[in-house]
């Protein structure tokens, strides 16, 4: 494991003759560079994870649920329609720019939150058309690695990412008590000093991971309209049945998870009346425990159970937290859901599996393209959907101005700083009841899904977890897609990149 580990970080290539421009970068790019990009960035959005929760509460006071759907949503949709160009251009032009502009205008907002509230969340949601940092960086490590080692390369870094966010989120929230009058300054100001840290380690240390052979010589090369399509994904999913049976399973999971998240640590805070301390500690023990089961959770149930009963274990495990968090508001069931919220993270790693198990290698990457296109309109439509329902099942706070840190005493409703009781007017959990019924539609698509995989058991053998081998994943309409292109590179941007406004 180490000498893997060790074989990664230093970035041995099967083709060392080939060269390099450094573009003003520090030695050859390795994965060095990205984990250390990645972690930075998060780790600034995180200890924002506070503030955030109480600035948003004193900006939009009547309609906070609402506001955060159509910020999460305005951004979700501009990510959806935006990356594909992106992703098209650093292909052609090169990784660091690229990096440089999407970690930049990912982290411009931090300043304004201090400023002014409402043209913070405005900078928030027009983000979405350059935020798109992981697809950057998963291309970059892409680049620096072997195939052969390129899965794990991508643990690493996304195993950096939620570590990022182990201690931030405590850490912001930790300046707040300790400096009542000076904290939001302080917090503020330390997270823009880490995001000017890391674009500078951008310009300076990164080099550049695109082969220079393979970079356009010059800015005004040009791209196909097809690469930067961002419905092209999901023109191509309607053509074959076996893959439309996937992708609706997809968009039945994926739609209320991304709406849960965009608004689950507001909905602990203001519903549940978590104390900003838990919900920093509910943040780093649901990041501890997503590694966990994308890790040894994950093996363990693939070696046991194969890749469709995994996908169908965390589609199950989804739907009761979903109806847990719909149903109740007893703290100590809200942790137990979240438990198995991390638990549920197995679902898409199993599918990316799935499909590179099933799959031809020149299918792979068309297939996780549209699986992709998919997950990226959820995270416009979920925030949005969830906020609206939030609205009109009356969820809201009518009187105060901030939060107080003390969580609320057992059995008695969520109070602010003013004293003023949280509505309960409404059904608070409607949003999560209707998200479990989309899980359990996506249940039942997923027993139509056919896994032609061979399978371990814990006796030695093998078995055939297939129903059918007669019908093959669907074949690339062209090798030069952009998905074709990125035919290892998996969505990564799991459950905590929505935990903030990152």
């Amino acid at each position: 494991m180490m000498k893997r580990i060790k074989t990664i970080l230093n970035f041995k290539k099967k083709k060392q003759n080939e060269s390099w421009d450094p573009v003003a970068g520090y030695g050859k790019p390795s994965i060095y560079h990205a984990i250390f990009v990645i972690f930075w960035e998060f780790f600034a959005w995180g200890l924002l994870t506070s503030p955030t929760l109480m600035v948003l509460r004193k900006t939009f006071p009547h309609k906070t649920f609402l506001m955060n759907g159509v910020i999460q949503g305005v951004k979700g949709i501009l990510s959806f329609l935006c990356a594909p160009l992106i992703g098209a251009l650093s292909d052609v032009w090169g990784r660091k720019s690229f990096l440089l502009v999407t970690v930049f205008s990912t982290c411009a907002p931090i300043p304004l939150l201090y400023i002014n509230g409402i043209a913070y969340f405005i900078a928030v949601a027009l983000s979405g058309t350059l935020a798109v940092t992981f697809s950057i960086v998963f291309s970059y490590v892409a680049d620096c690695t072997d195939e052969e080692y390129r899965s794990f390369a991508y643990g690493l870094v996304s195993a950096m990412f939620a570590a990022s966010l182990v201690i931030s989120p405590a850490l912001g929230t930790f300046i707040l008590e300790e400096y009542p009058k000076t904290g939001m300054f302080n917090v503020v100001s330390l997270a823009t000093g880490i995001a000017v840290m890391n674009v500078l380690f951008i310009i300076f240390i990164v080099p550049e991971s695109l082969r220079e052979g393979t970079r356009r010589s010059h800015w005004g090369s040009s791209i196909t309209w097809e690469q930067a399509d961002p419905f092209a994904s999901l023109r191509r999913a309607s053509t074959d049945k076996k893959l439309l049976r996937l992708c609706v399973m997809v968009f039945l999971s994926y739609l209320p998870e991304a709406g849960q998240y965009s608004c689950f640590f507001l909905y602990l805070r203001q519903v549940i009346g978590f104390s900003l301390d838990s919900v920093s500690i509910f943040i780093a023990v649901l990041c501890v425990m997503s590694v966990l089961a994308q890790t040894m959770g994950l093996g363990l149930s693939m070696y046991f159970f194969g890749h469709k009963q995994s996908i169908i274990i965390g589609l199950t495990l989804q739907a009761i937290q979903l109806f847990i968090y719909g149903v109740w508001d007893i703290p100590w069931m809200m942790w137990a859901a979240g438990l198995l919220a991390a638990m549920s993270t197995i679902i898409y790693p199993s599918i990316s599996s799935l499909v590179s198990k099933n799959a031809s290698a020149d299918q792979q990457g068309v297939v996780l393209g549209i699986l992709t296109g998919i997950r990226g309109l959820c995270n416009g439509l979920g925030p949005a959907l969830f906020g609206l329902l939030f609205f009109l099942f009356d969820v809201q706070l009518y009187k105060g101005n901030d939060f107080t840190s003390a969580a609320p005493t057992t059995g008695a409703p969520p109070i602010n700083s003013t004293g003023a009781t949280i509505s309960k007017t409404g059904f608070s959990g409607a949003p999560f009841l209707f998200g479990a019924m989309l899980v359990l539609l996506a249940i039942v698509a997923a027993l139509y899904i056919e896994d032609n995989s061979t399978t371990a058991t814990g006796n030695g053998h093998t078995r055939n977890s297939s129903v059918s081998k007669s019908h093959p994943l669907p074949p690339a309409k062209s090798p030069t897609t952009p998905f074709a292109a990125k035919s290892s590179i998996p969505d990564r941007e799991h459950i905590f990149s929505r935990t903030g406004y990152s």
